[in-house]
């Protein structure tokens, strides 16, 4: 998205940041800050980065973020030079430092907490969502944090939402760490159809090749190899669900070098051929749109 969502809120800015944007595509990279987000794409479509989830969207998208847990909006090709959003950036004492300590607010605390995830809302919880933020875009500024707070706790006492990044969380770090960790997926996400350098991402973290493999695993229980690989087995699922390209077409567009070699690393990863994950796919489509 644009710059500008980066930036976090601070003293110099309201307690609670509302914001529209209307965009050839959403441009910012894989970033993090450290306010909560709450983000829903008006026009678009594409991929949606989420710690290590990734996952297709569209407009309609709505998500609650925690601070620090990195994240972007990626456009597809084929986007008609219109991405819509609104954003909605706060810290978790916005509205003072206990309040949501309260008895009356725990849900809403419980729904914060589980934010580190990633939150995706859905159903006619997303839809109510959606006409507030449009309405709250002009109210003054109190009827905004207000407003806020009758947003949170909506999507806490739903069942309507699902959480992102739950497999495979990096763990709390540091500001360091946290810089330096994210660069290199930030250099990944940009990179892994199609050459991604080791070397490359050692010199990001300012690290002999050695150590960073060492760092790199200790950070994300995954070896740098294998995040590459989960990143390019991911767009090789969207690919055979969503179009009818041939196995060697998918193959070479996710980032890898020849046919073998992906069938051999598709199946380790989702247990399934690439053919066969497609059937499956296309079974299940099949089964929703005849219920």
């Amino acid at each position: 998205m644009n710059a500008n969502i980066a930036q976090p809120t601070t003293q110099a800015h309201p307690s609670v940041l509302f914001r529209q944007f209307s965009l050839p595509f959403f441009d910012t990279p894989y970033h993090y800050h450290a306010s909560f987000e709450l983000t829903y794409i008006v026009k678009s479509t594409g991929k949606r980065y989420v710690g290590n989830h990734v996952a297709d969207f569209q407009a309609g998208d709505l998500v609650l973020l925690a601070p620090n847990l990195a994240h972007c909006w990626k456009n597809n090709a084929t986007t008609d030079n219109q991405a819509q959003s609104i954003v909605v950036q706060f810290q978790e004492n916005f509205v003072g430092k206990d309040f949501f300590d309260l008895p009356e607010t725990k849900h809403v605390r419980q729904l914060l907490a589980k934010a580190q995830a990633g939150i995706w809302v859905q159903g006619k919880t997303r839809d109510r969502i959606a006409r507030e933020l449009h309405f709250l875009l002009n109210a003054s500024p109190l009827h905004k944090i207000l407003g806020l707070i009758d947003l949170l706790n909506t999507i806490a006492l739903s069942n309507e939402y699902t959480l992102l990044d739950v497999q495979n969380p990096l763990p709390k770090l540091d500001t360091s760490d946290l810089q330096r960790i994210n660069k290199v997926y930030a250099y990944i996400i940009e990179n892994y159809t199609q050459d991604v350098q080791l070397e490359t991402a050692a010199q990001l973290a300012n690290m002999t090749e050695t150590a960073f493999c060492r760092y790199f695993k200790k950070i994300t229980n995954k070896t740098f190899l294998d995040v590459v690989t989960d990143f390019k087995i991911k767009h090789a699922c969207h690919l055979l669900s969503k179009t009818d390209k041939q196995v060697a077409e998918v193959c070479f567009e996710s980032g890898f070098g020849n046919v073998s070699h992906f069938n051999k690393q598709f199946k380790a990863i989702i247990d399934q051929s690439p053919l066969g994950y497609r059937k499956a796919q296309q079974s299940m489509t099949t089964k929703i749109t005849t219920a």
